[in-house]
């Protein structure tokens, strides 16, 4: 089990636990879909908060599992994030990340679908939607999810060149809301939590799913396409060749 829930009196805490730094693989997305569907059913959970492992939100895509996979499950792997990404955006109950660290291309993917962003101080962190300079391309759902928070000129120019933020940049851009220190932030997301729980749940989630219209409409476009086209680019011996180098790259800074 890679995912974890902590029941609260009327939200959750759904932290994503896959040793060593919550790398993204298939069968960890697989179970976020599961149990984000089962929190939007149950009418006792009015909020979710995500959270991390110590000092990983997210560290991204497991590059190293990935590697191995074959056309039919780098296709099937894609589609089950998209749809874990559209599943995360349509979510009509308040959601907050609590981002205690690295959070990086896919990390990234799931903090920005969320309402709020809380990050935790440090300049050695980083968050962003750097896939360009690992060699994945950014679809166009992506892009307005990034730019909903960002504004298009920033999303554009930071996806662009790859960019990772620091905490500091992060919230100078609106890429996350607040800063605090490691040992506050859950307890800061709980609060926030409980202050927008206020509201009767009618009036909060179709003001949320009213706020994200729009949003909506872009990623629930079929994406058949651009993901066989996504698989099929990932199979080609440049690619291939490319993940190799960054996985040696990593490899050799440890």
């Amino acid at each position: 089990m890679h995912i974890k829930v902590e029941r609260k009196n009327e939200f959750a805490i759904l932290f994503l636990d896959r040793p060593k730094v919550n790398a993204l693989n298939h069968d960890m997305i697989k179970e976020m879909r599961v149990v984000v569907a089962q929190l939007q059913k149950d009418d006792s959970v009015r909020g979710v908060i995500i959270g991390g492992r110590p000092n990983y939100f997210s560290a991204g895509l497991d590059l190293i599992e990935l590697s191995g996979y074959d056309l039919e499950g780098i296709t099937a792997f894609w589609q089950d994030f998209i749809g874990m990404m559209v599943d995360l955006i349509k979510f009509p109950k308040p959601t907050i990340a609590a981002i205690g660290g690295y959070s990086p291309a896919g990390g990234a993917v799931i903090a920005v679908t969320c309402d709020y962003r809380f990050m935790t101080e440090g300049d050695h962190y980083h968050i962003g939607l750097n896939e360009v300079s690992v060699g994945i391309s950014i679809n166009e759902p992506i892009f307005r999810s990034y730019s909903f928070w960002l504004g298009e000129q920033k999303a554009y120019h930071a996806m662009m060149e790859g960019k990772l933020f620091s905490p500091k940049e992060a919230l100078a851009v609106g890429l996350v809301d607040a800063l605090f220190p490691q040992e506050e932030l859950l307890e800061r997301a709980e609060e926030k939590m409980k202050q927008l729980l206020r509201a009767d749940d009618h009036t909060l989630q179709n003001t949320k799913m009213a706020l994200r219209s729009a949003w909506i409409r872009v990623i629930s476009q079929d994406m058949e396409a651009d993901i066989a086209a996504r698989s099929a680019r990932w199979m080609e011996p440049e690619s291939q060749r490319r993940i190799a180098q960054i996985l040696g790259s990593l490899k050799r800074s440890k």
